[in-house]
């Protein structure tokens, strides 16, 4: 596989441009006077599919060959990585299959199916989804689209941290959700060319680190089960194409609890009043563990999704104060 380039990212908002318009991105004193340092929110839970992927999925699908469009397409998912592709998918008038773990996200899945595409429920967590699809596309000749080692979906993601850096150039930290990687790496790709000088923090969950474990080892960690209710985090296999850029180009991955993501979701919601998932606050629940080192700091916390369920809207963002 090729990494993608920083030209790749460029041709990808030009590409993009053309179906999604730059999301928010603004400094919330109330937030920043919580954190100690200015804190800047990009509100990716505002796009179409209510999460960053779309980027990525408009940009591959949109590029996709006559023979390839004519087969269809096929892909593993928890919710907005599917979301994505099915979005892009109609689109362009593409056929889409989306294989998801028994049990996931019923908000993220029923999104899907009213996008077109057609959701097959296997297994138990997401890579065994992953197993199943990627049987089904040697089978049957669908074009298979990983879920992260794939150039043109870290390049369309990219596009996000181009918005970050035009509006805020002189940003010091990015920090970044970290599942499969993408996000990751398009913010690595892009932030270390504009300038090296830019931290880049990926924040995962302690009940989901292979990538943690497999950036700190540099050897790639399977796990043997997930423990998040962050769908957005929950891998249990390192990737090839996004671990190679991360290894390479991030500057530190650290690890925060499930409680750390639920307190991050209400002070999201306190304070910025935007609606964050699991994975979509773990940039904030990243920097509240960190704040001491950011003091006089600008920082970017990207908000990578909101689609949470009524249930989890009710037990993590509206329950009684203990």
């Amino acid at each position: 596989m090729m990494e993608p380039t920083f030209v790749d990212v460029l041709d990808a908002r030009r590409t993009i441009a053309k179906y999604l318009k730059p999301t928010p991105f603004f400094k919330s004193i109330p937030l920043s006077n919580r954190l100690g340092f200015e804190a800047y929110i990009k509100c990716e839970n505002l796009q179409p599919i209510g999460a960053f992927k779309v980027r990525g999925g408009i940009n591959l699908i949109s590029k996709l060959s006559e023979h390839e469009r004519r087969c269809g397409v096929i892909t593993a998912s928890t919710g907005n990585h599917g979301s994505s592709i099915a979005y892009a998918s109609a689109l362009f008038g593409v056929k889409a299959i989306i294989g998801a773990p028994v049990g996931s996200n019923p908000y993220k899945i029923q999104a899907i199916r009213d996008l077109g595409a057609t959701v097959e429920l296997h297994g138990k967590d997401f890579d065994e989804a992953r197993l199943w699809v990627e049987r089904e596309a040697r089978e049957k000749g669908y074009r298979y689209i990983h879920s992260a080692n794939e150039p043109l979906l870290i390049a369309g993601v990219g596009t996000l941290y181009l918005e970050i850096l035009e509006d805020l150039p002189d940003v010091d930290v990015i920090f970044v959700p970290v599942g499969g990687g993408s996000g990751a790496s398009g913010a690595c790709l892009v932030a270390k060319t504009v300038n090296p000088s830019i931290k880049v923090i990926g924040v995962q969950s302690e009940g989901a680190p292979a990538v943690y474990e497999s950036w700190k080892t540099g050897k790639m960690i399977e796990k043997e089960k997930l423990e998040t209710f962050a769908d957005g985090l929950a891998t249990r296999v390192p990737f090839e194409l996004t671990m190679k850029i991360m290894r390479r180009m991030i500057d530190e991955i650290i690890l925060v609890s499930e409680e750390d993501l639920k307190n991050a979701i209400r002070l999201l919601f306190e304070t910025t009043h935007q609606l964050a998932e699991g994975a979509g606050a773990a940039s904030t629940a990243g920097a509240v563990k960190m704040h001491r080192d950011l003091k006089g700091k600008k920082g970017a916390l990207v908000i990578s999704g909101g689609n949470l369920t009524m249930n989890m809207i009710r037990d993590i963002v509206l329950r009684e104060e203990r």
